[in-house]
């Protein structure tokens, strides 16, 4: 059995651990003195009430006709910027996350999911430098670690990746520790230390024993260090998993790592 078989890849770094933070409440309709509603405010919180039932396009419409009315409302920018990011229109995104920051320079929110659409752009040098802004306005939220630590594992950075997701885990706040091991596990073997990444899959898996993405990795990385026993075993484990979970794409894949390892030479 060769132990670098060119077919048996690792999975890439999860997004799991990963959420934006989400909208931002309603606003008090009446001005102070003011019998009448403040109109701008209506369409606001009718756009957020579109966030709240999932109708993200009629949440951008009314955003969009608050901001004719108040165009310095940042929150109307950062409210209407998240429905576009979960409609996957990352550059609309990133301009209206840009401009609630320019109208609230700590906007730390803002910098926190621009971060995050930059990393999903693949512009890493971004996502790094709205992140580092993030953690410098508030250095007790674990996501943006993790936000920025995904950022430097893509590119290159392994060892600044370790660290950011070393600093989240020191969080109380931190949620998904399962994937964060996962991911700092996956910056490991990027480095060649196996045995570093077998620990912090052993640490995911001891949270979540049916995450099937360190199951698989696991089993890539018993096959590197030469135990193939345990590499089969966790590849057919992480297989069930997957398909169990509905992840068929990924239960192949694992699969199809199986069936190389049992090649003869």
């Amino acid at each position: 059995m060769r132990k670098n078989r060119s077919i048996c890849q690792f999975l890439a770094l999860t997004l799991a651990a990963m959420s934006v933070s989400t909208s931002v409440s309603a606003q008090s309709v009446s001005t102070p003195g003011s019998k009448e509603p403040n109109r701008a405010v209506v369409f606001y919180n009718r756009g957020v009430d579109k966030l709240n039932s999932g109708d993200y396009q009629g949440a951008i419409e009314q955003f969009t006709q608050a901001l004719n009315l108040e165009p310095k409302d940042a929150d109307a920018y950062y409210n209407r910027g998240y429905a576009h990011l979960i409609l996957g229109k990352y550059e609309s995104a990133i301009d209206d996350y840009t401009k609630a920051i320019s109208v609230n320079p700590n906007y730390v929110n803002a910098y926190g999911n621009r971060c995050y659409v930059y990393y999903l752009t693949k512009k890493y040098g971004d996502a790094i430098t709205d992140c580092s802004q993030a953690i410098a306005l508030n250095p007790d939220f674990a996501d943006f670690y993790i936000y920025r630590g995904n950022a430097h594992d893509d590119s290159g950075a392994h060892e600044d990746a370790i660290k950011d997701y070393s600093d989240a885990l020191k969080l109380s706040n931190v949620r998904g520790k399962e994937r964060i091991f996962y991911n700092r596990a996956l910056a490991y073997n990027r480095l060649g230390q196996h045995e570093q990444a077998l620990s912090d899959y052993n640490e995911s898996l001891r949270i979540n024993p049916q995450y099937a993405e360190s199951l698989h990795n696991r089993g890539l990385t018993y096959y590197k260090l030469g135990r193939p026993k345990e590499a089969l075993q966790d590849l057919r484990q992480a297989s069930q998993a997957a398909a169990q979970q509905g992840k068929s794409a990924m239960s192949q894949k694992s699969l199809s790592a199986l069936e190389a390892m049992q090649k003869p030479n």
